[in-house]
């Protein structure tokens, strides 16, 4: 106790030297300060140059840090480092290359993968097999979950069935009434010595209470925070956030795409209402894969290795009806823009059209230069985004984007039956993608993500329905009536869109 005043006692006498100095030498620390800011600036945006990043983002970063230096530099210590970004994942990406490789050479002996082959595919099987270590597997099972409801009726039945194990990977998981429920099947089954694992992203979930997670823990629950910050501000970890949502049941059963864990994912939410987004349903070999995307977040995050066949082998063997499935992980941990360079990919693979649904629309050169040349040539290209914000700087840099793409003939829909949150594209009749990645700049470069790439499943046609279902209750905008918005909204859209790259 006494050592406690004493350290109180030294800490008051040396604000008080520091206060009294500074009335001193104001003038002198303040010009110090300038300088030591000035250079500081400099070199950061030597470093920036150096580094060759798209011009865009370049440009962005030189007007923060010059128009706002001090703000600049703290946003540039917390989100702009690339040097420390590859420090960071560099045990990571080794790690996932080694359990890749094993799994693709198992996985290739269980299935030639690619029995539905398509000529009109060549291009980007091609693209997909070099950017992602999954094979394209004809051994595996989909189905579409269009909302929280299909999901959580599906998913509450199968956690409660599970006899060998239970894994569970969140970005966002609530503490309210469905979370509770499935919190309580989670406790009923490690005290039953049923092995449950439970990954949650320590910002997406950073709402819920410590105590709901000590809960499960206390009944045998293995719970881990995913890049736990304790100054999320300060910290260059809270940038890198893992969005992904997969569950993996006794290794026969598997969930994945836009849908966390919360009562307003059933529409149980005053501001928003009706939720809509896509989920899917997964057995087959595609179950094996999602397993290993989370087996090597689990060692990331805890050191536990359990790539063993008793997680790995595949229990049961689905033959598609049609077609193959390709679960593609992607992070920042790649050497390579995976997400981003598959959606550009299937835009520019479309012969007929191409749907998308987003929450957020933030397209960089590449993807927008894509888009419009595809509705310019002919293609049937929409798009269906929400009506109303959850988040309103990205929601305004998404709607400055509007005028350019409606003027190239792109179609765009703003879903006004709830609220739109699923990430689907499906290109023709053949081709979609599903899964928990938006097309941002996030997305594409910060975040841990996994989708679903389908050829030819009978799940290509659902999401096709759906989205037709979307279109219906979605107002289509037309280009004169919204170039008539006002010049207030114009420069917030244009305010946003500037920080749109650092989104």
């Amino acid at each position: 106790m006494l050592r406690r005043i004493q350290v109180l006692l030294s800490l008051i006498l040396l604000a008080g030297l520091i206060a009294v100095l500074s009335y001193y030498w104001s003038s002198q620390v303040i010009g110090l300060f300038s300088v030591l800011v000035f250079l500081t600036t400099f070199s950061i945006l030597l470093v920036i140059l150096l580094e060759n990043r798209n011009p865009q983002r370049t440009l962005i970063w030189a007007i923060v840090m010059l128009g706002f230096p001090v703000i600049g530099l703290f946003a540039y210590f917390v989100f702009g480092q690339n040097y420390r970004r590859k420090r960071m994942f560099k045990e990571k990406a080794m790690l996932d290359e080694e359990t890749y490789l094993a799994y693709r050479q198992k996985a290739m002996t269980l299935s030639p993968s690619l029995m539905f082959s398509h000529d009109d595919y060549e291009k980007l099987l091609h693209l997909t097999s070099s950017l992602n270590q999954l094979p394209v597997s004809s051994n595996t099972y989909t189905q579409v979950l269009t909302n929280g409801q299909e999901k959580f009726s599906k998913l509450l039945p199968a956690l409660k069935g599970a006899t060998r194990h239970i894994h569970l990977e969140y970005y966002i998981f609530r503490e309210d009434r469905i979370s509770r429920e499935i919190q309580r099947i989670l406790i009923d089954k490690a005290k039953a010595g049923i092995e449950v694992r439970f990954l949650y992203d320590a910002v997406g979930s950073i709402h819920t209470s410590g105590t709901f997670f000590d809960e499960m823990r206390q009944a045998g629950v293995y719970v881990q925070a995913f890049f736990p910050v304790v100054l999320p501000l300060v910290s260059s970890k809270t940038n890198y956030r893992n969005h992904r949502k997969i569950v993996v049941i006794d290794g026969t059963e598997a969930f994945t795409g836009g849908l966390n864990v919360g009562d307003e994912y059933l529409g149980e939410h005053s501001k928003f209402g009706f939720w809509r987004d896509t989920h899917l349903y997964v057995r087959g070999e595609g179950v094996s894969e999602l397993q290993l995307i989370f087996l090597q977040d689990w060692y990331y995050m805890t050191g536990e290795r359990l790539f063993t066949p008793f997680y790995l082998e595949p229990l049961e063997t689905v033959r598609s009806a049609s077609g193959g499935v390709q679960i593609v992980a992607s992070g920042p941990d790649e050497p390579y823009e995976t997400m981003k360079s598959i959606y550009f990919a299937l835009i520019n693979a479309a012969k007929k059209s191409v749907y998308i649904s987003s929450p957020y629309l933030i397209p960089d050169e590449d993807i927008m230069s894509a888009l419009k040349t595809a509705s310019l040539s002919g293609i049937d290209v929409r798009i269906v985004l929400p009506s109303y914000p959850d988040h309103k700087i990205v929601f305004y840099a998404s709607r400055s984007y509007f005028e350019e793409l409606l003027s190239a003939g792109v179609k765009i829909y703003l879903y006004e039956e709830g609220f739109m949150h699923s990430k689907v594209i499906v290109v023709d009749d053949g081709l979609a993608t599903i899964g928990t990645a938006n097309m941002d700049f996030r997305s594409f470069h910060l975040n841990f993500e996994v989708n679903a790439l389908l050829y030819n499943t009978n799940s290509v046609h659902q999401l096709k329905q759906d989205l037709y279902k979307d279109f219906e209750g979605s107002h289509e905008l037309e280009i004169r009536a919204f170039s008539e918005r006002s010049y207030f909204i114009k420069l917030v859209e244009s305010l946003a869109r500037m920080f749109s790259p650092l989104l």
